[in-house]
């Protein structure tokens, strides 16, 4: 008997704790952080200063990511259709995608003219770049606390959002000691030094979110689980003789899928080995939405000597509603 078990866990939960107050945090600094992406472009370019438009590229980077999240969050929403059957929530690795290629992009961009720079430095209008900076380190301390205020521990986007902030302050903190060891010594290679190494700090965050992503996208297992680990455990179940057609996917940031085939003694009822393989995959890996058939051992060895198809029609669609959390 082939038994197929649908749990529809907790999957989507994450996506509705304190939404109201994580879109309304998310919104908030997306709206701070993009007008001082667009001050301190403009800084950047009046006073000559690499560091202020790397610094400023970081900006466009954490207004990508939060535009992103909002995004994320409005397609996660909408309830899955006929031909759409996980809804839009890959929208948000799509995104993603882009946003990390973007990063790429810009974090290149900066490391070819830093190094430009590195030879022959311009000057800068050190002066005018350390208010601008200040301004804009100012401008990532308002975005952290409002998203600090949102839903940071529990909320993907909203964390990732906050880590980028954060990273962001770094890059507003060297623009600033820039200005002042130019302003002070008068060292301009200070500008595209610290350009250099915000460009840096761009590429790893893009590098994390493109890695992520493409995996998300070729179906690779999530990086937090190791499939040979949960093959084993569920091997391990009692009455269960063979594990196999084991697939784990990621649908989108936090929501994890599992599909596999039990292969049990003749005389284990087939329920009891169900529920503790769901129970163990909730329990020890965190899986909540999982889809597992149950063969018996002489259904499964008719079926591997017989070519034509299946030998027996007797599946029973078992469908029960685990709410598990």
């Amino acid at each position: 008997m082939g038994f197929h078990h649908h749990d529809h866990g907790d999957g989507h939960a994450h996506h509705h704790h304190g939404k109201g107050a994580s879109k309304k945090a998310l919104l908030a600094s997306l709206l701070i952080i993009s007008v001082f992406f667009i001050v301190e472009t403009i800084g950047g370019f009046l006073t000559n200063s690499l560091a202020l438009l790397s610094d400023a590229g970081h900006m466009l980077s954490d207004a990508l990511a939060l535009l992103l999240s909002l995004v994320a969050m409005h397609f996660a929403a909408r309830p899955p259709s006929a031909q759409k059957t996980f809804g839009m929530q890959r929208f948000e690795i799509l995104a993603a995608l882009t946003n990390g290629v973007t990063l790429v992009l810009i974090s290149l961009f900066i490391f070819w003219e830093g190094f430009q720079r590195l030879l022959d430095p311009p000057e800068v209008a050190s002066g005018k770049m350390i208010i601008i900076a200040t301004i804009g380190l100012l401008a990532n301390i308002a975005a952290a606390l409002v998203l600090m205020r949102g839903d940071y521990k529990d909320n993907v986007n909203v964390k990732s959002a906050y880590l980028h902030v954060l990273g962001d302050m770094l890059g507003s903190v060297g623009a600033i000691l820039g200005g002042i060891l130019m302003l002070a010594f008068g060292w301009y290679i200070a500008d595209p030094i610290i350009s250099l190494i915000v460009a840096f700090l761009i590429l790893l965050s893009a590098w994390r979110v493109t890695k992520e992503s493409v995996n998300i996208l070729l179906e690779g297992a999530p990086s937090r689980l190791d499939t040979t680990k949960v093959e084993a455990r569920l091997g391990q179940l009692g009455g269960v003789r063979k594990v196999h057609d084991l697939h784990i996917w990621t649908v989108t940031s936090g929501f994890d899928s599992l599909t596999c085939h039990l292969i049990v003694e003749d005389n284990v009822p087939s329920y009891p080995v169900l529920d503790a393989a769901l129970n163990l995959l909730q329990k020890e890996f965190g899986i909540t939405h999982a889809t597992i058939q149950i063969e018996n051992s002489s259904i499964s060895h008719g079926k591997l000597h017989c070519q034509g198809g299946e030998p027996e029609h007797e599946h029973g669609h078992a469908h029960e509603h685990g709410h598990s959390h």
